[in-house]
């Protein structure tokens, strides 16, 4: 059994916002994977359903972020899970957009989903960190998480909850590196390879100028 928490804050009102894409991307593998309707349950919503040979709860706190950790709390103590069992998606200020990267353990860099999920189950759990980038000054923050993404960036952000997708049986799994490749295949394309154009004719040489008449009659009978 695994808890795979998205983080982000409920209403419609937040629903594009950068700092939802844990939410977007739970809500992308509860529909490509065939997990079960969405219920309120934990004081969040839940879905369950398999990811490859794990049977995998998805919760989507639903307490906003700064109280994440109360649902996920209950949660796992509900269901008699580890902080190891436990893997969550949030968004990721130190990277760029369209990255991600996994980690176990560690600090909670000032994100307020995770400290509230420190305090109420350590740090010993996994995460999926994903890039939204940095809007460049740290009193810029607050507006940049909570608002959504550019009409720019919609192609990216759509790669991204595929690739994620396709890589949720090896998440549950544990496994990075074929997470990795999943990821990539939508990201990061092969570039297609160039086509082999035909090489040039060579050029004719260029005829001889006309000899002038009284040479062409010395050459004739010399």
């Amino acid at each position: 059994m695994l808890l795979m928490v998205g983080l982000g804050n409920p209403g419609a009102k937040y629903a594009g916002n950068r700092h939802n894409i844990g939410f977007m991307a739970l809500d992308r593998i509860a529909a490509d994977h065939g997990f079960s309707p969405w219920k309120a349950r934990f004081q969040g919503l839940v879905a369950e359903g398999r990811l490859g040979e794990n049977r995998v709860t998805l919760l989507k706190p639903q307490t906003f972020m700064n109280l994440s950790g109360q649902s996920v709390g209950e949660a796992m103590r509900y269901l008699k899970l580890t902080p190891a069992e436990v893997v969550v998606l949030h968004d990721e200020l130190d990277l760029a957009p369209g990255t991600c990267r996994l980690k176990t353990g560690g600090g909670h860099a000032g994100h307020n989903g995770l400290r509230s999920i420190h305090q109420h189950i350590g740090e010993a759990y996994r995460r999926l960190r994903i890039g939204i980038g940095h809007p460049g000054h740290k009193d810029k923050v607050s507006g940049y998480v909570l608002s959504d993404f550019a009409r720019a960036e919609e192609g990216m952000v759509e790669d991204l909850l595929r690739g994620i997708s396709d890589g949720a049986e090896a998440l549950a799994r544990g496994d990075g590196a074929a997470f990795g490749t999943a990821l990539a295949a939508r990201v990061a394309p092969p570039r297609a390879k160039p086509v082999a154009r035909p090489a040039a004719p060579a050029a004719e040489p260029e005829p001889a100028p006309p000899l002038d008449p009284l040479e062409a009659l010395r050459r004739r009978f010399s």
